[in-house]
């Protein structure tokens, strides 16, 4: 790997002085004692709330899916929105949720086309993000939204928001009911332990989002996270970028006993105990989401693992249409491998 060059206005440098060969060194965050109790325990909650999905009109149709407008119901009674996309022609053989990133999604935009032919897909906005995901009294900006309850590990805005992920999957399984365990559906090679099982995709927020969720969530079968964020907070909070974290950074200088809430919510540390296959694409220049944490929550990932690394995040450059077609073509090949064709 050759280390970017780019020019840049930004106060600090986006690459933070790590050579490639420190990237793959960077450290995982040892977990809380009560780490997985406290996931396993929300995710229960997540899986006994009566979704009640609703299907709205056709909105679009394109790359091979209509995609229609879809609402459903998550922990606390809140009621989200977002979209689905249902395969033009033929059976539905694969099932997909979709993360989007820190400011939410307006449409379903480039997330279509999907990584398999035959693929439905819920793309949910979480609460407090997108423009239909917005909740009184949640911030919608990224900056207030990442602070949002983060006085206690019960209150964190951001536990809900991987509850609201676990609950698009019930709700997807519902809505499209061949997906659904035990359905009888032929999705695949049987030889794939992902066989019938969901994918996840989720980039920034989406991808941190999905490391926090996916652990302890047997119906997901592989997964690609992209620009992750929160991973190795310890480390991010020294770090300075003009994306969430640095409201974090912030907010921890006044109220430095936030480390312990963030503790249960470092991506990272949640990587260490996420065992299905994971394609991580992670950058070397990135001022948004700084990389060191991105790479540790690739090193950290306890089970099968891809890696592929981009020359900058959340930033324009000449080659950056080359490498979101690669992105693309490695994200085909990761699913097709783990969900079957």
């Amino acid at each position: 790997m050759i280390m970017p060059s780019f020019v840049h206005e930004f106060p600090f440098d986006p690459s933070y002085g790590r050579t490639p060969d420190d990237l793959m060194s960077i450290p995982v965050p040892p977990e809380p004692h009560d780490f997985a109790d406290f996931w396993r325990a929300r995710h229960e909650v997540a899986r006994q709330v009566a979704t009640e999905p609703e299907i709205g009109p056709l909105e679009d149709e394109r790359d091979g899916v209509r995609i229609h407008g879809v609402t459903f119901t998550s922990v606390g009674g809140v009621r989200l929105g977002g979209w689905l996309a249902l395969p033009v022609d033929g059976p539905v053989r694969h099932g997909f949720v979709i993360g989007h990133g820190y400011g939410g999604r307006q449409e379903p935009g480039p997330d279509v086309p999907l990584p398999l032919p035959g693929a439905a897909a819920i793309l949910p906005c979480v609460r407090g993000m997108g423009a239909r995901g917005l909740r009184a009294g949640i911030p919608d900006a990224a900056d207030g939204h990442v602070l949002h309850g983060i006085e206690s590990r019960d209150t964190y805005v951001i536990g809900d928001c991987v509850a609201d992920l676990w609950c698009a999957a019930s709700a997807l399984h519902e809505l499209v009911p061949e997906l659904a365990p035990g359905s009888g559906v032929d999705h695949g090679a049987a030889s794939n332990a992902g066989t019938g099982r969901l994918g996840y995709l989720g980039e920034s927020f989406g991808g941190g989002l999905g490391a926090l969720a996916l652990p302890w969530d047997d119906r997901f079968g592989a997964a690609q996270l992209t620009v992750p964020t929160f991973g190795n907070h310890p480390l991010r909070l020294t770090l300075p970028c003009v994306g969430s974290g640095e409201s974090v950074r912030r907010y921890h200088r006044e109220h430095p006993e936030v480390t312990e809430v963030l503790r249960y919510f470092d991506a990272a540390t949640a990587a260490g105990r996420l065992e299905l296959p994971t394609l991580v694409a992670a950058a070397l220049f990135d001022p948004s989401v700084p990389p060191p944490g991105q790479f540790a929550v690739h090193h950290a990932l306890a089970g099968e693992r891809e890696l592929l690394v981009l020359s900058a995040g959340h930033f324009e450059h000449a080659g950056l249409a080359g490498e979101v077609a690669a992105l693309a073509a490695a994200r085909g090949r990761f699913f097709a491998k783990w969900l079957g064709r």
